[in-house]
């Protein structure tokens, strides 16, 4: 199951453990349950301080592995054979599980350790999903740190029934003491937010006690990290405030028009920028979403960009690259059935589909990707392209019409999504060249018709395009002295990520030769 070259890197992984962790194993006569077991006999071979006990009790599921530390109750398990994208999550437990520090503020861990109550988290994923681990690996770290968190991560693939009773159509989806927490990606920092009434507000005083900075930068996608980058190479006291470290790259599965690397994956390019960044002096505030940016009074003056959770950050420049986010069809029903079978991410939501029919809404690369992959999960896919012809690749478009499964349907306007209240059940659209009204019975949306930028809460503040994109120059410089903008937020053509990033290199050095041509003036922000 592990190859040698694995083996030896776990070999030295567990080195860092200090305490006994034993995997205890809930299984039967399966085949999944075959493969934990066999994956947990071949991690204890790596170590003294991995023991495998067997266990059979009635009301835990199978196969699961329990992770128990030293004279402790187990507080972390997986569901099914955590392989894939999950395999790492599977390790990291061990490791906090038998005693190894975890990668985490000492004031967070404090607030962890704090909270009072019972938790018992449940999250339902599929291996595909590459969202799914960090959620995953988030609860995880909580169950590590307080005694009275659980977490149990769950394959929805092999508890089939599970996800049918639950009605879970969109991973990965958290319950919490059986209740729906959460659907989707959501940070280590929102999770304790939720359960923690008072973090909020912590975390606002705290932020809003940082000295102004030099450039700081509003979004941490390529081209937010490629600012960051140039900025504190310069020098400059360099803050990054981001929702999410990595952006809409950490939703791309394939990425293979990176110049110089053939091959990579979003998530993993992200690791690379993150691990970038950090080796500079940049202050990284993560899990934070501005709401306003107020200009200085006069040129020279401190921005000021205020968070959505109260904090308010001030600096002598600012870089926007706030990105964009997955276009929403905006017909009924959309809102009412997102998560309940419209979903945006076939990579990571696909395999709940397994034996159904889906559509897929958009004909460009990204749709007609989606439903070459989706042709292998999906009983039938059908794709509908509003315009005459697929704007997709012609590489794309004659491997999707050599599937069986796959069906294509140029000039339909999706009209409304259709539910039984609980879940999709199909859709309505018209035939634009002959006004017929039509449908479809479906189990699954999946939306791929574009971006749009990150943007709304600019308005009024600075110039944007007809589309929403921030209006910049040719040094990234927006209408506003000593704001500029970079990335697919900004009226650059071409929403790439090398782009992106030689975008925000711009910003940066733009602001830079501002920051040098424009003495700074106190006290000047807005009211």
């Amino acid at each position: 199951m592990l190859d040698e070259s694995i083996k030896n890197q776990l070999k030295s992984t567990f080195a860092n453990l200090t305490q006994p962790v034993v995997l205890r194993l809930n299984t039967g006569e399966g085949k999944k349950d075959a493969e934990l077991n066999a994956l947990a006999q071949a991690l204890a071979e790596l170590s003294d301080l991995i023991v495998v006990e067997q266990a059979q009790d009635a009301d835990v599921r199978q196969p699961h592995m329990a992770l128990q530390g030293q004279d402790e109750a187990a507080r972390i398990s997986f569901a099914g054979v955590p392989m894939g994208h999950e395999f790492t999550s599977l390790i990291m437990a061990i490791l906090h599980t038998g005693g190894h520090p975890l990668k985490l503020e000492p004031e967070v861990i404090a607030q962890v350790q704090a909270i009072e109550g019972e938790f018992h988290f449940e999250t339902y994923i599929s291996l595909s999903c590459q969202n799914c681990p960090d959620v995953v690996q988030a609860l995880n770290m909580l169950a590590a740190i307080n005694p009275a968190i659980r977490h149990v991560m769950i394959d929805g693939s092999v508890f089939q029934d599970e996800v049918e009773a639950r009605e879970v159509m969109a991973v990965p989806s958290v319950y919490l003491n059986g209740e729906v927490f959460a659907r989707g990606r959501i940070s280590l920092a929102d999770i304790v937010k939720r359960i923690d009434s008072g973090a909020a507000k912590k975390e606002a005083e705290r932020l809003s006690q940082k000295d102004p900075f030099d450039l700081l930068v509003l979004g941490g996608g390529p081209a937010g990290a490629a600012a960051a980058i140039y900025a504190a190479r310069k020098g400059l006291r360099t803050g990054i405030a981001t929702e999410r470290f990595g952006g809409q790259v950490l939703d791309t599965v394939g990425i293979e028009n990176f110049i110089s690397v053939k091959h990579t994956e979003g998530p993993k390019l992200v690791a690379h920028l993150e691990e970038h960044v950090r080796d500079y002096d940049v202050d990284i505030m993560s899990n934070q979403l501005g709401s306003k940016v107020i200009p200085p009074t006069q040129e020279g003056g401190l921005v000021t960009v205020e968070l959505d959770n109260g904090a308010a950050l001030q600096s002598r420049t600012l870089v926007v690259a706030t990105g964009a986010r997955w276009r929403n069809m905006d017909v009924p029903g959309e809102k009412d059935y997102t998560g309940k079978g419209v979903a945006y991410c076939p990579h990571c939501d696909g395999p709940l589909f397994k034996g159904k029919k889906v559509a897929v809404i958009g004909g460009g690369n990204s749709g007609i990707e989606a439903a070459i992959d989706l042709a292998g999960i999906a009983a039938h896919v059908t794709v509908l392209e509003f315009d005459a012809t697929l704007r997709a690749d012609d590489v794309l478009q004659k491997k999707v019409r050599s599937l069986p499964n796959v069906e294509v349907f140029t000039q339909a306007q999706t009209t409304e999504v259709q539910g039984n209240g609980d879940k999709v059940t199909g859709l309505l659209y018209i035939d634009r060249a002959s006004g017929e009204a039509k449908s479809l019975t479906l189990d699954g949306i999946f939306v791929q018709i574009g971006l749009i930028p990150n943007t709304g809460f600019l308005e009024g503040t600075l110039a944007l395009s007809d589309r929403g994109e921030i209006e910049i120059d040719a040094h990234g410089q927006t209408n506003v002295p000593g704001v500029f903008a970079a990335g697919d937020a900004t009226t650059v053509p071409y929403k790439q990520i090398v782009i992106a990033m030689g975008a925000g290199s711009t910003a940066a050095l733009g602001a830079f030769d501002y920051m040098i041509r424009t003495p700074l003036v106190q006290n000047t922000a807005a009211a």
